[in-house]
């Protein structure tokens, strides 16, 4: 049996530090999707989506002065949350061992303190910077099927909104505004993400997504389904952090705009700005709605085309 351990990176406020991962019975995701072409590449989809996890392994994480031992769960993954006190804004490094019978993995990871600043950014990733097709599902599928990361594509300027979002307020190159990439995408594609933000330059982020699925019929509806984990996630982050104030971006392909407008009646001291990708051709009335919605809540919107709308109108609010 081969046997493997993904991290990913965690997070911590003054109080505790939340750190979590997957345990697998084969190689992690990542193996499957780097930069293979063609029929290898497709045949790595396959296997992303049609791994096994491993319940009730055993994982040591160390970080810090720290060492905590747990368990995983039924479909592999572990979290754990650990009181903890006086850290050091920045960003840490974490370890962690895991052992199932005769066998052993081990691999390293990060967790973020954010620095005190005005605000963080919390960003969908479908249809928001990585152009994804979510609104149609064959091309969606032939897309993730014959594109690897190399090939797939971002839209233009999101970049640096985002940068520019991230260096708002900040002096200096260590100190950045905290980012946290929230999506309906599965864990399945965490390094295939990951490794498209740093292709492309976007803000150094925490991630949480959607339950890792191991079934072929899961991979044909990845991204789909009940976005309600979304909401759960978000609302997770803004209690983490409730001294924080938060831009959401995201877009008009699903569900965003009333997560969103929900969000801002649960929190509504502690959102700074909307901003809503539109990715048709038209504008879309029930978006408009809710982004009208939130108006009385003295919350900043902008439903945009171009990211450069969005970085006139970051720079017309003051957030730049």
């Amino acid at each position: 049996m081969k046997f493997d351990l993904k991290l990913y990176r965690g997070y911590a406020n003054e109080q505790q530090v939340i750190l979590f991962g997957h345990v697998f019975r084969s190689l992690a995701p990542d193996y499957f999707l780097t930069d293979k072409k063609g029929y290898r590449h497709a045949k790595g989809v396959y296997e992303m989506f049609t791994i096994k996890t491993l319940e009730n392994a055993t994982v040591k994480v160390s970080f810090l002065d720290e060492t905590i031992t747990t368990k995983t769960t039924k479909d592999g993954y572990f979290r754990i949350c650990v009181p903890k006190k006086n850290i050091s804004a920045g960003w840490h490094e974490f370890s962690a061992e895991a052992y199932y019978e005769d066998y052993h993995s081990k691999e390293q990871s990060e967790f973020l303190k954010p620095f005190p600043g005005k605000i963080g950014v919390i960003s969908d990733i479908d249809d928001t910077f990585l152009i994804s097709h979510t609104n149609n599902i064959l091309k969606k599928v032939y897309v993730l099927l014959t594109k690897n990361v190399n090939k797939r594509k971002i839209f233009e300027d999101v970049a640096e909104h985002y940068q520019l979002l991230s260096e708002a307020g900040r002096e200096g190159e260590v100190e950045k505004n905290t980012f946290f990439y929230v999506s309906s995408s599965e864990w399945n594609l965490y390094s295939f993400i990951l490794n498209f933000t740093r292709l492309h330059k976007l803000p150094k982020s925490v991630f949480k997504l959607k339950k890792i699925k191991t079934g072929l019929g899961d991979f044909l509806f990845s991204g789909r389904g009940n976005h309600s984990h979304k909401f759960d996630k978000i609302k997770d982050i803004l209690e983490f952090y409730p001294e924080m104030r938060f831009v959401l971006m995201g877009d008009d392909s699903q569900k965003d705009p009333f997560l969103y407008q929900r969000i801002v009646k649960y929190f509504p001291k502690n959102v700074a700005a909307i901003y809503i990708r539109q990715t048709g051709k038209k504008q879309k009335e029930k978006t408009l709605e809710a982004l009208e919605s939130v108006s009385s809540f003295h919350v900043a919107t902008c439903y945009f085309r171009d990211s450069s709308e969005a970085i006139e109108h970051s720079k017309k609010i003051g957030l730049l």
